[in-house]
């Protein structure tokens, strides 16, 4: 069937499934857990070396192992039980958060331990994505993919304000092991809320030789290989303004509460964005729009030429962040066009890589900004982004392919 006869599909339709809820409710707990560590371990790191770049670190230690773990764990998708994979990940998390918690643990110590959950998370994220494939239906399968979407960005909203105020009544160390409790409580109500299902595939060759063949595999197929390109690159420009926030507001002269406004203002676009065209959309125009929605993330950018001034940088920001709803043709595409034996590893590849090139397009705009105006960094990813979704996304379907 094409996307045009499926009918309108909405929050609600993922919302029906009970194992997609316990799904969701296990997500919002442990990104919120996730989102207080970040910034309690940042807190602790800086306090004990009193080094921002060691501080900096602690985010990009957590978003680098992204690509390796997606890449040479990736099978592991299809090897194990499912509900299985999820809870022991979740345990392994917790134990890893617990281990940071150990007073006086030496920041190279907590370093590595933050780069170990980046390995474990896109080997969950990847599994969480396969699961909800199997417990939605098709139609249902982009909203539920939206969903966690906007408790990701949510958190960043307001994560970062709630995990300040904690601090204030409880030490960092304190703030990891609830992070560790949220893991494990995650743990529970997946391994109470879902069902076990069979791993996708039963004799398999050595992990990583199965890994890589199977990345090669997803790759080659060029419809897949396409839909990724899209999902990876263009957010990895579209970082540039986020990654800038900060010393952008510092030029500008704004106060602490305009700082604030400025980080959030792309997030909430995404949001609003997210909400509204699945809200609005059928699920064929999702489709047909990520062409024009992936220019929405780059064109208003263009105004970073002109260096503007807080309010038009606002405006700008919000409407850029909208665009960011192409994932939602895109998660249709991928999941129409995968072959069944790939769609699982696709599914991880997506997650993994998704946060890997976002970390990149974090380390390369600050980099480029060093010798840049930070204005110009911004207008320059914004060009050269346009020209990327332009000549990225020619050729791309648009409309599911029938069955």
């Amino acid at each position: 069937m094409t996307v045009a006869s499926v009918q309108r599909s909405r929050y609600r339709d993922a919302w029906a499934v009970g194992e997609f809820r316990a799904i969701f409710a296990s997500f919002v707990i442990s990104m919120l857990g996730t989102v207080v560590a970040e910034l309690a371990l940042t807190v602790l790191v800086y306090g004990r070396s009193r080094s921002p770049l060691l501080a900096a670190l602690v985010f990009t230690v957590g978003f680098m192992p992204y690509l390796l773990a997606g890449t040479l764990l990736s099978s592991l998708v299809d090897r194990l039980a499912p509900r299985r994979l999820l809870v022991v990940c979740n345990l392994l998390s917790g134990t890893v958060a617990a281990l940071m918690a150990v007073p006086a643990a030496p920041v190279p110590v907590l370093l590595v331990l933050a780069s170990l959950l980046g390995l474990i998370a896109p080997v969950f994220a990847g599994t969480r994505a396969a699961t909800i494939a199997d417990v939605l239906p098709d139609h249902a399968y982009a909203p539920g993919r939206s969903l966690l979407r906007v408790v990701t960005q949510g958190a960043q909203i307001a994560g970062f304000a709630v995990g300040g105020a904690l601090l204030t009544v409880i030490s960092p160390s304190g703030a990891l092991l609830v992070n560790a409790a949220c893991f494990v409580t995650s743990a529970a109500v997946l391994r109470i809320g879902t069902r076990e299902r069979l791993p996708h595939a039963d004799a398999r060759p050595p992990l990583l030789r199965d890994s890589l063949s199977g990345l090669g595999q997803v790759l080659r197929f060029r419809p897949v290989g396409q839909i990724l390109a899209i999902a990876w690159v263009l957010p990895m420009l579209a970082a540039a303004p986020e990654a800038l926030a900060i010393p952008y507001a510092r030029e500008l002269h704004a106060g602490s509460v305009q700082t604030g406004l400025l980080m959030g203002a792309l997030p909430t676009g995404f949001v609003l964005g997210e909400v509204l065209i699945t809200w609005l959309a059928s699920p064929a125009l999702q489709v047909r729009w990520v062409a024009a929605l992936n220019m929405v993330m780059f064109v208003p950018l263009l105004v970073y030429v002109m260096r503007p001034c807080l309010v038009v940088t606002l405006l700008v920001l919000l409407t850029a962040g909208v665009g960011g709803a192409q994932h939602l043709g895109l998660d249709r595409l991928l999941l129409a066009t995968a072959p069944d034996a790939l769609r699982a590893r696709a599914l991880a590849l997506q997650a993994a890589g998704l946060m890997f090139w976002q970390g990149m397009g974090f380390a390369l705009s600050g980099a480029v900004a060093e010798i840049v105006p930070l204005h110009l960094v911004v207008f320059g990813a914004a060009v050269v982004g346009v020209v990327a979704a332009f000549l990225i996304t020619r050729g791309l379907p648009r409309s599911v392919p029938a069955d």
